[in-house]
């Protein structure tokens, strides 16, 4: 029984752990929803740092499609997550989401808390 806990315990751990963004980013609110994405996480910082699946990545076009096709093609689900601080210019998010669309995702979600 006592091994069975603490199995429970470092599963929900790391359950938890993977969910998050790679950078510490200011996540907008949203309205509580039970549905949860599963896919790619490409974090952005207001400093226009990007992260894909918890890896830095160079913001230049070439390098961000390489990155995406590289972890989408790893992905069983075509989504790109796209977690955005809210100091992230709208036209950022736009580009980065038509790369990822390039890349081969099928579906895009957003990151909200």
């Amino acid at each position: 029984t006592d091994v069975f806990l603490v199995l429970l315990i470092i599963f929900m751990i790391t359950t938890s752990a993977m969910v998050k963004p790679a950078a510490d980013v200011d996540l907008p609110k949203a309205a509580d929803n039970d549905e949860e994405a599963h896919g790619v996480m490409v974090t952005m910082t207001p400093s226009h740092e990007i992260f894909v699946a918890e890896r830095p990545v160079s913001p230049d076009d070439a390098a961000l499609a390489s990155a995406l096709k590289d972890a989408l093609a790893h992905s069983t689900e075509k989504v790109v997550i796209l977690a955005g601080d809210r100091g992230v210019v709208l036209g950022e998010v736009v580009r980065v989401l038509g790369i990822a669309k390039e890349a081969g995702a099928t579906g895009f979600a957003l990151a909200a808390e």
